[in-house]
């Protein structure tokens, strides 16, 4: 069982930058793909950025393309989201993800995190 925790989440004013970090432990020999979403107050759940294990292949929603960049340390069995220019709609729960498969689906990925906080101020 691969359990995910993630850390980093903060408050941050408009424009600034804070990376999230997700410590993956367990047996993640098989994982392929790995990802972060998000669920604001009142909305559904979104897609953030996705990859595969490697890192090879990174993609991003629109609304986020250009501004976060997803990677990961191997020796330190980590997953980043390194999160620059916010914006107060940047505000939500944040959540990585990892499984068998790069999706954008949160049901694709087999394990996930308990999510960390992200506040934008304006």
């Amino acid at each position: 069982q691969v359990q995910l925790v993630e850390s980093g989440g903060g408050l941050v004013q408009a424009g600034g930058s804070l990376r999230l970090s997700c410590a993956a432990s367990g047996p993640t020999a098989s994982t392929n793909g790995m990802g972060w979403f998000r669920q604001a107050p009142g909305k559904d759940r979104e897609f953030v950025a996705g990859s595969f294990w490697s890192g090879a292949s990174p993609y991003y929603a629109d609304s986020v393309k250009g501004r976060f960049t997803i990677s990961r340390d191997s020796a330190q069995n980590a997953v980043y989201l390194q999160m620059n220019s916010l914006k107060p709609e940047d505000t939500a729960i944040y959540y990585c993800a990892v499984g068998w498969r790069r999706s954008k689906v949160w049901e694709a990925y087999n394990y996930w995190g308990q999510g960390t906080q992200v506040t934008v101020s304006s």
